[in-house]
This record gives structure tokens, C-alpha cells and sequence, in this order.
């Protein structure tokens, strides 16, 4: 239980450094010229992001710039003296030639750059191409540079999106018609940040998000029953659940690491009818429009075992549908303890942390984690969870769905993250992502056990509740199957202008490395 509480103020108590916006901060076109602002910076070395970083906390404005264009890392030496804003920014980076704009409480920061290969994730047909832009870049803690994994990238007032990647990088398609649109940025425990879409477009942009500050006596007041908690949360499952089907396109990748080293990767684009959330629903189903798979030929014929994840985990993860046991909150049966002593921030809304685990006397393999509800409407919006570590062993029969005879697969850990975001004022799945880590040992063989690492995530890039039939039997494909081993035709457009979580760049590193080429997936 203490450990779970640790891990939950963690969440609350993030770095709670912020830097304030001064009062009185006026646009560009209302106070004159912003960027002669006077700035003072001591005599200091350090990197361009940190430098930027003492401009705006002097002054409030955020940079927004290429990172192809402005190296983050770059170590620079800055002389003591008072600068305009102008000379600051030439200074930091080295470039006085930047094209500099004020527009809100932005700066950004174009030029050009020397052009360099077009990414195969990034080509779109010329035709395509006319109808749609690229904003891609990198989300960021503010304080500590570190990448943001899990944000929130989204266009506001739409159910249009998408996630950062372990690297924190993102990519957004979208349609021309949305060009003057605002993009929102978010994660948990920070505060959420807007920017204008036609500002990042065709940038390799760094975003920074700031650690969000929860007033101690929020925590005070707002701490209440556990299991109070979950019943109110049961009880609005109508109000912020959608009681009508919807289409959901959603992007979704399951990989394997061996020892350490990528085997292989499985990425697919689909159409999902999401029933609604009644009692006693309708299965939801699953559509493919597209899908690659690139697997190491030097593995391809030792890849022993096949692990229970996938698509239909993902639709089981869906816990306001599908129900798991730490909701069932029956007192006189509970195998669990509740506790709550937290808040956290999701998307600049406060959320009750409700954290659980199994009792001492259950033996079997259960659950434990942490759970946010809305402090307003009592939604599930997040929820962390993962097999109790002490009986972790005896989920073996639960996870593994092929192995070799000579083969011993022990579980080592699974851990599950599910994330809901509200659309037309009910909340939809937005993110699922399972990491199930193994440890593989030959029988006979008396030392040497290898690591074995699957994983699979979807995200939902767009809602549409407009004319929602069932599919077709001839339309679904099985959920239940393993899905990388399905049969499928390789496009050379590919991706065209779906959404996706771009691969990180140890996974791109692995994918160039991988003998089998893209070309050679077809079947």
C-alpha cells in the first residue's frame, strides 16, 4: 500500500516550477514592438533550450520553433548585459537571420534549413498532398527537458488526434480546412497549452508543457470514501458514456523485443464500431483499411511464442464496458482495498486518485494500481494498473497463447494503461497501451534465461456518430487471433493521411537495421 500511495504522490507533487505570465502582457499589435523588450542575462553557459527558456521567464513569451532549424543541445556562452528580445533570441541561437513573429504569447521563431530525405512516414501523394499538412514536432517537460510519452495532441472542438511517443514525438495530417484551427497539447499533471495549427505546420516543432501546482487545500477538502467514489462513478456511467454507437478510427502497433532487440513490428489502421455503453452490449468490431508488418528474417524463424495481447486486449480494455473485478465494489466479497488521499491534474481538471490492491489473504494473481474519477462528474478518465508482482507467476496460462514444448515462459511483469477523453460532452476510449515482460529459458538448460518484451497500444484519431451500422461479417476481422500472423496485401502508399504514432527512435534505429525489408511484407 505505501508504495502505491509514493507512486500516486508523485503524480500530484510533480516539479511544481511554473513561470508566471507578468501582468499586463499585451500582444504584438497592442503594445508596440514586443521583441525590443529589454532582457537581462548573465554571464552563463548552458544549452540554447535552457537560455530560451530564462528569456521566457522574464517576459512570458513561449518560443515556438523547428528543431531542425534551432539545436536544442547546443552549448552556448552568453555575456552579461541587458539585450532586446531580438538580440537575446540572435544571441542564444546563433542566427541572426531568424524571421521573428510575435503572435499571442508565442514567438516564433522560421528560417530555412538545408532540405534533407523526405521520412517514408511522412510521404504524401502529390495529390494528397494539396488537400493537407503535416504538424509534427516534439512534446516536452519544461522544467527538465525530458520527453512527455503519452500526451495528448489534439485539435480543439474536434475528435480529431493523436499521442506522443516514448520520445515524446508526435505527428498530425490534417485536412486544409483545418489550418486556422487550434491545437491543444496535454498530459497528466500538466497544464495544457493551445496553439494555432498554421503555426506548426511543416515544423519539426518542440512543444513545452509546465508541471501543473495543486493548491494543498484542494487535497484537503476533496478527500473522501473510496468506494463512495466508484459507486458515484457507476452511477454516471449514462450521463458521461455515449448510450449510441460510433465509428472509431484508431491507430494500433503491437512489437516484440528479444533480448533486448526488436523482432519485429505490426502497425495497423482501423475502423472500430464501439457500441454503446448500455447494459448487456453489443460486441464492438474491428475493421482493417490498412496494415504493414516487418519482422527480422534472422528472427523470423525462432520467434518461439506468441503472446495473448492484441487487438482484442484492447477492446477489453475498455473498462467501462468490459467491467474488471476492482470495480466491482461489493463490500461483502471485495478482494480489494481502496484508498484515496490524492488529486490529480488531467486536462486542467482535477481528478480523485483512488488507489487499490488485492487483500493479504487472496493468493490468486489480481490486480493493483491507481484509478482517476473526475472531481466534477465523477467520470473515469484514467486508470494504471498492473498484475500483482507477488502472484504474477500463476497468470502464465492467461498470457501466453503459443510456445515451443522446450520452452519455459515466466512472467515477469504486465502493465496496462487506459486513458478516456471527452467528446461532445461524453467520454470516449482514447488510449490503451499493455507492456507484458518475460523471462524465456530452454528446459534442460541449467543457466541463462533471455528477456522477452511484447507490447500493443491504440489510440483513437477520430469519433464520427453520424449513420453508425454494424459491419458486415464479411467487413470484421477476428479479434481473438493473433494478429500479427493475419494475411494482408502491402501498399506502397501506405499510411496516405491516417494519423499514427510515430516509431521512436530506437524502434526506427531497429527497423533500419531489420534485414526484411518493408517491400518484402507483402504476401
Amino acid at each position: 500500500m505505501e508504495r502505491l500511495l509514493v507512486l500516486g504522490r508523485r503524480f500530484l507533487f510533480l516539479c511544481t516550477w511554473m513561470s508566471l505570465l507578468p501582468a499586463g502582457l499585451l500582444c504584438a499589435k497592442e503594445d508596440g514592438d514586443v521583441l525590443a523588450r529589454m532582457v537581462h542575462l548573465s554571464k552563463e553557459k548552458n544549452t540554447v533550450y535552457r537560455l530560451l527558456d530564462k528569456v521566457s521567464e522574464q517576459t512570458g513569451f513561449l518560443f515556438i520553433y523547428d528543431s531542425k532549424l534551432i539545436d536544442n543541445e547546443k552549448t552556448v556562452r552568453i555575456p552579461k548585459g541587458d539585450y532586446t528580445i531580438r538580440q537575446a533570441i540572435g544571441l542564444i541561437v546563433g542566427n541572426k537571420g531568424l524571421e521573428l513573429r510575435v503572435i499571442g504569447n508565442h514567438i516564433l521563431l522560421s528560417g530555412t534549413h538545408p532540405a534533407g530525405p523526405i521520412a517514408l512516414s511522412d510521404t504524401v501523394l502529390p495529390k494528397e498532398a494539396d488537400h493537407h499538412f503535416i504538424v509534427k514536432g516534439t512534446l516536452l517537460d519544461r522544467q527538465t527537458n525530458e520527453p512527455i510519452e503519452a500526451g495528448t495532441i489534439g485539435v480543439l472542438n474536434t475528435s480529431i488526434g493523436s499521442i506522443s511517443n516514448a520520445n515524446g514525438e508526435f505527428r498530425l495530417t490534417l485536412p486544409d480546412s483545418l489550418h486556422r484551427s487550434t491545437l491543444y497539447f496535454s498530459h497528466l499533471g500538466y497544464e495544457p497549452r493551445q496553439i494555432e495549427a498554421s503555426l506548426l505546420a511543416g515544423q519539426n516543432t518542440v512543444i513545452t508543457l509546465n508541471a501543473k501546482v495543486i493548491p494543498i487545500q484542494e487535497v484537503v477538502v476533496r478527500i473522501t470514501n473510496p468506494l463512495r467514489l466508484l459507486r458515484d462513478m457507476k452511477d454516471n456511467i449514462r450521463k458521461n458514456y455515449p448510450q449510441s454507437p460510433a465509428y472509431l478510427t484508431t491507430f494500433y502497433r503491437e512489437g516484440i523485443e528479444r533480448k533486448n532487440k526488436f523482432v519485429g513490428l505490426t502497425e495497423a489502421v482501423f475502423k472500430v464500431y464501439k457500441s454503446a455503453y448500455k447494459s448487456n452490449p453489443a460486441p464492438d468490431q474491428v475493421k482493417l483499411l490498412k496494415m504493414r508488418r516487418i519482422i527480422s528474417q534472422q528472427e523470423k524463424d525462432t520467434l518461439i511464442a506468441r503472446i495473448k495481447s492484441g487487438i482484442n486486449a484492447s477492446l477489453n480494455l475498455d473498462l467501462i464496458k468490459e467491467w474488471p473485478d476492482f470495480l466491482l465494489t461489493d463490500e461483502k466479497i471485495e478482494p480489494y482495498l481502496y484508498t484515496t488521499t490524492d488529486i490529480a491534474v488531467i486536462d486542467d481538471r482535477l481528478a480523485h486518485v483512488v488507489y487499490f490492491e488485492q487483500k493479504e489473504q487472496i493468493n490468486s494473481a489480481l490486480y493493483q494500481g491507481e484509478l482517476y474519477i473526475d472531481t466534477e462528474n465523477n467520470a473515469l478518465i484514467r486508470a494504471r494498473f498492473e498484475i500483482n508482482p507477488k502472484h504474477i507467476k500463476q497468470a502464465t496460462g492467461m498470457l501466453v497463447e503459443k510456445k515451443s514444448r522446450n520452452l519455459k515462459i515466466t512472467p515477469q511483469k504486465v502493465i496496462y494503461t487506459v486513458t478516456y477523453k471527452p467528446y461532445n460532452h461524453q467520454y470516449y476510449i482514447h488510449h490503451v497501451r499493455g507492456d507484458l515482460f518475460f523471462k524465456i529459458k530452454r528446459n534442460k538448460q541449467l543457466f541463462g534465461t533471455s528477456p522477452l518484451h511484447t507490447w500493443f497500444e491504440m489510440v483513437t484519431c477520430k469519433i464520427d456518430t453520424n449513420r453508425v451500422n454494424r459491419f458486415t461479417r464479411t467487413e470484421t476481422i477476428p479479434t481473438r487471433t493473433i494478429f500479427a500472423e493475419t494475411q494482408f496485401t502491402y501498399d506502397e502508399k501506405f499510411w496516405g493521411n491516417f494519423n499514427v504514432i510515430p516509431p521512436e527512435e530506437r524502434l526506427n534505429d531497429a527497423i533500419s537495421k531489420i534485414s526484411s525489408k518493408i517491400e518484402e511484407t507483402e504476401e
